[in-house]
């Protein structure tokens, strides 16, 4: 008698919890990954114990939203260069917080800042020997936002409308809930102060964590070729070779 009481009070709890949430979180809840269905947030995208950034296969963005405020972007792009394919400048980037929706629908992260972390190689600046691995934070502000069925595939679809009010590619609904690291702050520290290390280190183990976790799994999904940064020219080509398929 006494286990089913506590079944019954566990139930209404849970139901208590959910008629609280905001409704436009519980509409957001879930990753959401763009099209090329390979960058989604998680354990596969960024290891916070040794502070390692996994890359994708391509190019592509992934956002996940509990019903509760919180939040982690997961972002791999690439800039080309039309005069120089070598000259492509690419970046990978995490970071993580709580999110805000504000009555007129527009949507505010506040990433917690000693955790962000960015990767970005470009071959043809001051440095081209080596990519600059570093903290990063950018509190990040949505004029407005659509969650809608896509008319094309029927999956949910998530249309984000950035500050100026233009539309960023549409992302779709991959998980829900989310797949997500902890909330909390993962890499707790007295200074935020931005650090940059060796990128061969950090190749080096993510080369051997690369296939250790996987946050997404696609039968349907085209098989493409893998790249890797070798190193700051093979990043370079492999960009341009994205981009002109």
């Amino acid at each position: 008698m006494k286990i089913f009481t506590a079944s019954i009070a566990a139930v209404l709890s849970t139901m208590a919890t959910v008629a609280m949430a905001d409704p436009s979180m519980l509409e957001l809840e879930g990753t959401w990954t763009s099209k090329s269905n390979t960058v989604f947030t998680g354990p596969g995208f960024y290891d916070p114990i040794d502070e390692l950034l996994i890359e994708p296969d391509l190019p592509g963005i992934s956002y996940s939203f509990t019903s509760d405020g919180h939040y982690e972007e997961a972002l791999y792009r690439v800039k080309s260069n039309p005069q120089n394919h070598s000259c492509a400048i690419a970046s990978i980037t995490f970071q993580h917080g709580t999110y805000e929706i504000k009555a007129n629908g527009s949507v505010m992260l506040y990433p917690i800042a000693v955790d962000g972390r960015q990767l970005l190689s470009d071959p043809c600046g001051e440095n081209p020997d080596s990519s600059q691995y570093s903290r990063y934070v950018q509190p990040t502000f949505f004029k407005t936002y659509q969650v809608q069925v896509d008319d094309y595939n029927g999956k949910m679809s998530l249309q984000i409308y950035q500050f100026d009010g233009s539309m960023m590619q549409p992302l779709y609904l991959a998980y829900k809930p989310p797949l997500m690291l902890p909330t909390a702050a993962l890499n707790p520290t007295d200074s935020a102060s931005e650090t940059k290390t060796s990128l061969r280190k950090r190749v080096k183990r993510s080369l051997e964590n690369k296939y250790r976790t996987n946050a997404f799994k696609d039968t349907n999904t085209d098989k493409f070729d893998k790249y890797w940064w070798g190193s700051v020219a093979l990043l370079g080509v492999t960009s341009a070779a994205v981009f002109l398929r």
